[in-house]
């Protein structure tokens, strides 16, 4: 079989039988579109059932060699042996190339997170004579106090608000459902948005119960509310690379900080493995590191 054909059908399985969001399933599909350019573009243009272990390691080298940090070579060995996997599942292939072949050495990069004064300082900056600023001070309200993914945000439902128990339905990854806390001041603005703005929108057929709509009366898109982020991190004058993850770490490190409990953060975040949250950790050593050096008189 060829690629394409093959690729075609991993999709339709990652979609139907691994319930992934089609996000993930383009992830994916492109790591193993990069594997493909480059053995048709080699001497020998096989297809994938016929290729060695060798080759991918070639591939890995090469994609190193043009400057790909380790992280991203990480991830499209993930995405290929996702492929492979697959492809032994469905017994198209015996040995599968890709299974012994080892992810490169990572280094733990611990993610930017804002301070409590920056954090503040960001959420003054937002015009609230603006309507869009009412909607934008709901929005990055809910998502340092809840952790949502970008995603999570801009699919959030009227009827996933329960505002008498101060609860959020979320429904994240593969479908998972999960409740999320919703604090005070996040209720507060995303009434004032419902109640004085969102009421009067011409809101289009099939978004009426989308929460955070644009002018047009359709949800936000992630690019979206990236781009609002952006605009809202230069007027504030915040020097750092900020996007809408950055208040999802902000909201872990901050718990973690104030001596939560990691099971408790794992649930909240929605993440599959413990490993994942314990990043946070890290995060809090190094909190506690500056307070020693910032505040220790032999320091």
């Amino acid at each position: 079989m060829n690629w394409d054909k093959l690729i075609r059908q991993f999709a339709n399985y990652l979609r139907l039988e691994r319930s992934l969001s089609e996000n993930s399933i383009q992830a994916y599909v492109r790591d193993v579109a990069k594997l493909k350019q480059f053995v048709e573009n080699s001497n020998n243009p096989i297809g994938p059932t016929k290729l060695s272990a060798e080759a991918i390691q070639e591939f890995l080298q090469k994609i190193g060699e043009i400057g790909m940090s380790a992280y991203s070579q990480s991830r499209i060995l993930s995405g290929i042996k996702s492929f492979y996997s697959y492809l032994e599942y469905e017994d198209i292939l015996v040995d599968n190339p890709a299974a012994l072949i080892d992810s490169p050495k990572l280094g733990r990069k611990l993610p930017e997170v804002l301070n409590i004064f920056e954090i503040e300082k960001l959420l003054e900056s937002i015009d609230m004579s603006k309507p869009e600023g009412a909607r934008n001070r709901a929005m990055v309200e809910t998502l340092y106090s809840s952790g949502l993914r970008v995603s999570e945000l801009v699919n959030l439902k009227m009827n996933q608000i329960y505002f008498d128990i101060g609860f959020l339905r979320i429904i994240g990854k593969g479908n998972k459902e999960r409740l999320v806390p919703v604090g005070k001041s996040a209720i507060k603005y995303i009434n004032i948005y419902i109640e004085e703005i969102r009421c009067h929108l011409r809101i289009k057929p099939g978004f009426e119960n989308y929460v955070f709509l644009n002018r047009r009366g359709k949800n936000l898109t992630r690019v979206m509310v990236f781009t609002i982020i952006k605009k809202l991190v230069k007027v504030s004058g915040i020097d750092k690379t900020v996007s809408p993850h950055t208040f999802r770490h902000s909201f872990a490190t901050h718990l973690v900080e104030g001596g939560a409990d990691l099971r408790a953060v794992q649930e909240m975040l929605g993440h599959e493995s413990i490993t994942t949250t314990e990043i946070y950790t890290h995060l809090d050593r190094e909190y506690l590191k500056q307070v020693v050096e910032e505040f220790h008189p032999r320091s």
